[in-house]
Formats: C-alpha cells, sequence, structure tokens
C-alpha cells in the first residue's frame, strides 16, 4: 500500500484529490495539512511514501518546504501538484529535489499514475515537459531571465506580479520592508529590468502568475 500525504492550502482540492486515490486499491491517504508548518509538523507522524506537494503556500515558498521535508525524511518521494505551469517550475522543483511535477489540469487523469511511477523509484514528468527538458539540456531552448533567480526571489517577483504593495508582502512573508525592497533591487538587476511594471508585464507573458 502506498502511502500518501496531501499538502494543499485549498480544502476543495485537497477533497478532491481523496476523492481520486479512493478508487485506487493499492493507495491510502495517511495525512493532510494546509500550511508549511503543519505539514513539517505531520508528515513524521504520518509515515507517508509520498508527499502531494501544492508549492503556492502561504506562509512558506514550496521549494522551502520540499528541501526541508527531504531532509526530515530524506526516504520519503516528493510530487509537487500545481497550477503553475510545468514548463517555467518543473525544472526548478526537480533540482530542488522533487521526484515529479505534475500540473493541477492533468490531475485527474495523471496522478495515481505519476505516484505509482514515483514510488517505483522513478521520476516523473509529462511527455511535453521531458521533451522540453532535453532540448534545455541541449542548449536547443533559450535560458530565460527568471531561471538566474533564487526560491526568494521567484517568490516575490510573483507577488510584486500580482499586484501586491512591498509593504503587503514584507507582512506576508515575515520579512522587513527593507529586506524585500533589496531582493526587489537583485530581481531587477539579474533581469535587466527597470521597473515593478516590467516585471508585470514579463511574468504575465511567461505565465510565472
Amino acid at each position: 500500500m502506498i502511502k500518501i500525504f496531501i499538502a494543499d492550502d485549498h480544502v476543495l482540492i485537497r477533497e478532491g484529490f481523496k476523492k481520486i486515490l479512493r478508487e485506487e486499491k493499492d493507495m491510502c491517504v495517511v495525512g493532510e495539512a494546509q500550511t508549511a508548518a503543519e505539514i513539517l509538523e505531520r508528515i513524521v507522524q504520518s509515515e507517508c511514501d509520498i508527499l502531494v506537494l501544492d508549492l503556492a503556500l502561504p506562509d512558506r515558498p514550496g521549494l522551502e518546504v520540499l528541501r526541508e521535508s527531504k531532509r526530515i525524511l530524506p526516504h520519503m518521494c516528493v510530487l509537487i501538484l500545481s497550477m503553475l505551469p510545468e514548463d517555467q517550475f518543473a525544472l526548478r522543483a526537480l533540482k530542488a529535489g522533487a521526484d515529479g511535477y505534475l500540473s493541477k489540469d492533468s490531475a485527474a487523469n495523471e496522478l495515481a499514475r505519476a505516484i505509482r511511477r514515483i514510488a517505483s523509484g522513478k521520476k516523473y514528468v509529462s511527455e511535453n515537459l521531458s521533451q522540453d527538458l532535453l532540448e534545455k539540456v541541449r542548449g536547443e531552448m533559450p535560458v530565460m531571465m527568471h531561471e538566474a533567480l533564487s526560491d526568494r526571489e521567484m517568490q516575490i517577483l510573483q507577488l510584486i506580479a500580482s499586484g501586491k504593495a512591498i509593504s503587503d508582502i514584507a507582512a506576508q512573508l515575515n520579512l522587513s520592508v527593507s529586506t524585500v525592497n533589496t531582493h526587489r533591487t537583485h530581481i531587477l538587476e539579474k533581469m535587466n529590468l527597470h521597473s515593478n511594471a516590467e516585471l508585470m508585464r514579463y511574468a504575465i507573458e511567461n505565465k510565472l502568475v
């Protein structure tokens, strides 16, 4: 029996995933959480084999939670299940230690298959993404400007692009306004941009929000 822990901040999405997995005789859901703090507290007690993790958590960047979860339970597999486009975020997640990446749009048809593949010790990405990754490795696809950003910088870019004020971002991430402004400066420098408006345009054009 594959033991699964579901981490998503939307209760309806968690219920939907559980409904899908109840149809699978070789799987059971042993825990769930909606925040990073709950995930890190509960996964050890759950003794799960696979953590199904959303990247858009309310209290910490999803990739930070991914790394911390793997540190706590090195043998646990992690499947990222996200609304964020796989062509923009999957490689970052795989580099951070994820065992697979699945778009929520494909969950109804692919979730059980992805879990079984990961449980067997293999990686899971969609066929389209595997081709994109191969082209990137070969150098046939251009490197995007945002790929130079750290996980925290990427999170702040997304929040700025969603229209949040610097003070609101600082409060949400429990950072000082000065720290957020420093991150913003680094983002603009790395991406050769000059304003929040340019950041927002880039993020929208590249489906980062």
